[in-house]
């Protein structure tokens, strides 16, 4: 089961890599430019640049970069044996 995962893992950070690195850069790089530098039109490029509104996808960008996340974390919380029974001591009287 934890190959299984780690497959799905590894293919869902493959492919979310690119728009979460985008979103990141973008968000960082807005709040540098517009509130640090007061450079409106970078900022606004930069917003638009961060949700894909100068794409049309403004409304399906955040769900997409949500449910990648979603489904790092499902994936990568499974790999990590946090929700896995662990064995019963045995006791004296079992024995």
């Amino acid at each position: 089961m934890m190959r299984v995962f780690r497959k799905y893992h590894r293919m869902i950070a493959i492919t979310a890599s690119l728009p979460l690195l985008l979103t990141v850069i973008t968000g960082v790089g807005y709040t540098i430019f517009d509130e640090w530098f007061h450079q409106d039109e970078i900022g606004e490029f930069l917003i638009r640049l961060h949700t894909l509104k100068m794409f049309g996808l403004d409304e399906i960008y955040p769900v997409l970069n949500g449910v990648a996340l979603i489904g790092l974390l499902v994936t990568g919380l499974s790999m990590t044996s946090l929700f896995k029974k662990r064995p019963q001591p045995k006791s004296v009287s079992d024995r």
